[in-house]
């Protein structure tokens, strides 16, 4: 019986801990500000129409760099990845990337993506949104 008990309890301080970390509407809508209105994350992941309107339903879904250096950069991204949904990272190296500029691995960005430098709460907010937008279909 003890042993249901301590089970139990357990249990429920895991459901407990799991269900604090799903984000609010409120931090989702933070980090769709920040995505949308300070990084503006879209002008580079989000592929154009011919009339260089962005193309709705592949939010976020990576696309071709539409511009070049002046000057001869050798890890200048062409194409940038999708990062709706954020497939390829787990939620805490991709806060980690958004508070360090660094990837999991150590390693910075390749150009023309900035190092951002966020507080926590806002990473998290930036992840939350990502995230809220689901994997590729």
């Amino acid at each position: 019986m003890r042993n249901a008990i301590v089970f139990l309890g357990a249990l429920f301080l895991i459901s407990f801990a799991a269900a604090s970390e799903k984000p609010t509407e409120a931090e989702i809508e933070h980090g769709k500000y920040l995505v949308t209105q300070v990084g503006i994350c879209q002008d580079c992941h989000t592929p154009r129409n011919e009339k260089g309107e962005f193309i709705k339903q592949q939010w976020l879904a990576g696309a071709p760099i539409l511009f070049k250096p002046t000057v001869a950069m050798p890890a200048w991204a062409d194409k940038s990845p999708r990062i709706a949904g954020l497939p390829g990272w787990d939620r805490d190296g991709a806060i980690k990337f958004f508070m360090t500029g660094e990837t999991p691995d150590g390693f910075p960005p390749r150009p023309p993506m900035p190092e951002f430098r966020f507080n926590r709460r806002d990473a998290e907010a930036v992840v939350a949104y990502l995230l809220s937008l689901g994997p590729a279909k």
